[in-house]
């Protein structure tokens, strides 16, 4: 009982947290939906902040109450595009593994989202992601596993290519994402795959996380992502 009620009182703690930062900016943000619950609740966090300014279709980017040794809470407004936040998720993810005097080695980044499930906040994990903007350094058969299935390049949140090399061919193929999930949980019945995920920089945010909410909804020992994400033009 004890814990069960600790347990309460730590993700009320996190939501308060939230509510009064908000209050703060007096501005909103409004988070991505997500029905991914493997992280619910996190403690010793400090707060980070992607408004979209409807009026100029802009960003603000707010770090002020970020602090180095905690775990960051990536708030960010659903309704932004990757190629409006790209800059500001790389600026993080250099900070979070740069050298520092107070760097906490345990420390995580997490995206911050609306659980339409639970009705409560959960959290995606994106501290070990590498952003890129473009695919040049993938060409090469010399960065592709054996094993690699393709990079799955998405168009939307339902409609992904995916480009796989074959010695010296490069083979382009366009599906629905759930056809393609079909066809992934299908193979891992009988081997590993490797994929790396590629998103269009035209995409929102909102569709970024329902694109990885569902990746991560895959539990298999016979499936690697590769940290190495792409925005394309």
């Amino acid at each position: 009982m004890y814990n069960a009620h600790k347990s309460i009182m730590k993700q009320i703690f996190t939501v308060i947290l939230i509510i009064i930062c908000y209050s703060c900016t007096k501005k909103i943000v409004q988070l991505p939906e997500t029905t991914n619950q493997d992280i619910t609740e996190i403690m010793d966090v400090s707060p980070v902040y992607m408004f979209y300014d409807e009026e100029t279709d802009s960003i603000e980017f707010n770090r002020n109450n970020m602090i180095s040794t905690t775990n960051w809470l990536v708030n960010i407004d659903k309704r932004l595009t990757l190629k409006q936040i790209l800059p500001h998720l790389q600026y993080l993810q250099e900070k979070r593994h740069g050298d520092g005097m107070h760097k906490n080695e345990s420390a995580r980044n997490y995206f911050t989202c609306n659980n339409t499930v639970l009705k409560n906040l959960s959290f995606i994990d994106f501290t070990d992601i590498m952003f890129e903007s473009d695919s040049e350094s993938l060409n090469s058969n010399d960065t592709i596993p054996e094993d690699h299935f393709g990079i799955l390049r998405f168009i939307s949140s339902e409609l992904v290519e995916i480009k796989s090399v074959y010695e010296e061919d490069i083979l382009i193929e366009e599906s629905s994402f759930d056809h393609l999930l079909d066809e992934i949980n299908e193979l891992m019945k009988s081997e590993k795959i490797t994929l790396t995920l590629a998103f269009k920089s035209s995409l929102i945010f909102q569709d970024y996380i329902s694109i990885k909410s569902k990746i991560l909804a895959i539990k298999s020992e016979n499936l690697e992502i590769l940290n190495q994400e792409i925005i394309y033009n």
